[in-house]
């Protein structure tokens, strides 16, 4: 299977080496520094199931050409250049698997109900992904890796339970989601295919929007926020309100919100929402934080934890120029 990764970074540097360790054929889409990395010395990951290394083809889309497959890992502010650029990598029956955080360009397409084929211009502005991709190709995704690019061309990977969750977004299990959740699994990471890929948006997005603002204010890892209890209590709410507006939307979910804080307690890590503050790289607000938060006023759900949250983290990431309110 003829696969290309077009975001090579943490994740997508980690899912390349992954699919050619399980027989790929494996290219990126990459750009300065890590480019030059990879085409110098290949790829390579230090996980806790050993270190491994890949030699892939890496370029631009018009350099490797027609693809079986394209797993985009992209941060969200990154889509409208990544819809200018694809072009090349998509033949007549070239799937697209958005394997990112936050709410998709797509979640309402095939939706049903009085909300299907909304558009959600803040994450596709202009329907340029819409356009360039279409929801025909597309699949959604989501990914539980905790990664960081040590240097480029080098991931180090924090945990062993690495998960990439793959649907349809009519909710149908189809042959090209499972080729592709099979093509990661035969490299170490557990690939799945859900029928229920907005839920699973969601479940992963509690994190994501809870936590992520407070790590933004505290500057500290997951385990170093959660340390205080005011903090800490403070997160447990803000997840309480994300699950009510999953319900909402009829994607509830059940979550043992303890269990969860105490994992989370135990990690050093850094979200990526937290890497971009830190390495001055654009921040994936509205995917993260603002659409969910439109979504709960579309929904009539209160959200009084999260709305002073996401205020802060966006005066934060605004006033370091990462981010342009629309």
């Amino acid at each position: 299977m003829k696969i290309c990764v077009f975001g090579a970074g943490a994740i997508g540097g980690h899912l390349a080496v992954r699919l050619a360790k399980g027989g790929a054929e494996t290219s990126v889409v990459a750009r300065g520094a890590q480019l030059d990395a990879i085409r110098r010395n290949g790829l390579a990951i230090e996980a806790p199931d050993g270190r491994f290394e890949a030699r892939v083809a890496a370029g631009s889309a018009a350099e490797l050409g027609p693809q079986d497959a394209v797993i985009v890992t992209v941060k969200a502010p990154s889509l409208p250049q990544m819809a200018e650029s694809i072009a090349p990598l998509l033949g007549p029956d070239t799937t697209v698997a958005f394997v990112m955080n936050g709410i998709p360009w797509w979640y309402f397409d095939r939706h049903g109900g009085a909300l299907d084929g909304r558009r959600l211009p803040a994450v596709d502005p202009g329907d340029a992904v819409r356009n360039a991709i279409g929801v025909g190709r597309t699949l959604g995704g989501v990914v539980y890796s905790a990664c960081t690019v040590t240097e480029p061309g080098v991931v180090k990977v924090e945990h062993a339970n690495n998960r990439v969750i793959l649907g349809e977004v009519d909710g149908s299990l189809s042959p090209r989601a499972q080729a592709l959740a099979d093509a990661l699994s035969a490299g170490g990471v557990s690939g799945e295919v859900t029928p229920s890929i907005r839920r699973e948006v969601w479940m992963k997005l509690m994190g994501n929007l809870a936590q992520g603002p407070f790590t933004i204010l505290s500057r500290q890892g997951i385990g170093g926020t959660l340390a205080d209890p005011a903090v800490r209590a403070a997160i447990k709410r803000a997840m309480q309100e994300a699950m009510a507006i999953a319900e909402a939307l009829g994607q509830g979910f059940e979550f043992e919100l303890e269990k969860r804080i105490a994992a989370s307690s135990r990690l050093a890590h850094k979200p990526s929402i937290l890497q971009d503050l830190e390495l001055g790289r654009p921040m994936e607000i509205d995917a993260l934080f603002r659409v969910p938060l439109e979504l709960a006023r579309l929904a009539g759900v209160e959200t009084p934890t999260l709305d002073l949250s996401v205020a802060l983290a966006t005066q934060a990431a605004t006033a370091a120029g990462l981010y342009r309110p629309q």
